[in-house]
């Protein structure tokens, strides 16, 4: 048993001198290569457990939030325990199933109705309205963000699940900053002159939108699945449609 408790504290050791250590500026590449060596092998779980105690422990969560990106760069492909074993996440209405649906539309809407309009055209000025009209559908977004925000972070909070939760709220928020950003640039009147840099910040905001997508299924969810009961999942389905859903209409939610 000592033994284990050593091995914890000397992993949490680790976690936090990397997240110092990006604080500090260290290339993301360094980071990650450590971060490889020593928790390829780590569950999801146990991350969010060691960086819960570095919150107690008083290190800004701006600071942890950092370590986000090498999770998302890490974990692909590694991450354990990640299936149940009858998984929520395929029964119609559950909340994970249905976070689960928004994302393939939200990963879909990106492919099939964005990123063909990132590509260069004749005609800037179709292509512009096109795209307006397209990062009006992205918006939808914050119906997504906001039910997981006011609905499973408060429920995991009252299990003192702290953490992951104001870690992954301020992700959402540069997101969503990040879209009202495009869609002015997209709307002003200098748009067409400034169109290669739109592209560049539409491809940017919509990479971040997949490495949420990958942290909602490979680390919130999974932990939230481990930590709330099923009375407490049941209330959140009830409570979701006064929110509303991303790219979903309420009839079609426990289709």
């Amino acid at each position: 048993m000592s033994e284990l408790i050593n091995n914890h504290s000397r992993r949490r050791d680790m976690l936090k001198s990397m997240i110092r250590r990006l604080h500090d500026g260290a290339p993301l590449a360094e980071v990650q290569q450590d971060f490889i060596s020593h928790f390829s092998d780590v569950s999801a779980a146990e991350i969010a457990g060691m960086e819960q105690e570095l919150v107690k422990d008083g290190l800004p969560v701006a600071d942890i939030q950092k370590l986000c990106d090498v999770h998302a760069a890490v974990f692909k492909g590694s991450i354990e325990d990640i299936h149940r074993p009858t998984d929520p996440a395929e029964i119609p209405g559950h909340p994970v199933q249905v976070f689960h649906r928004e994302n393939r539309l939200l990963e879909r809407l990106i492919a099939k109705e964005i990123e063909p309009l990132l590509e260069p055209t004749e005609d800037v000025s179709k292509s512009i309205g096109q795209l307006k009209a397209t990062l009006e559908k992205l918006w939808e977004i914050d119906k997504h963000y906001s039910r997981k925000e006011n609905l499973l972070f408060p429920y995991l909070e009252s299990h003192d699940v702290t953490a992951p939760p104001k870690v992954m709220w301020g992700v959402d928020d540069e997101i969503r900053a990040m879209i009202k950003s495009v869609l002015q640039s997209a709307a002003s009147r200098q748009a067409q002159q400034n169109m290669p840099a739109l592209r560049a910040a539409v491809a940017e905001v919509t990479d971040k939108i997949r490495e949420m997508i990958f942290k909602e299924e490979n680390i919130l969810l999974p932990l939230a699945l481990n930590t709330l009961s099923s009375e407490e999942w049941g209330r959140i389905a009830e409570e979701s449609a006064d929110i509303g859903y991303s790219l979903l209409s309420p009839a079609s939610v426990r289709a």
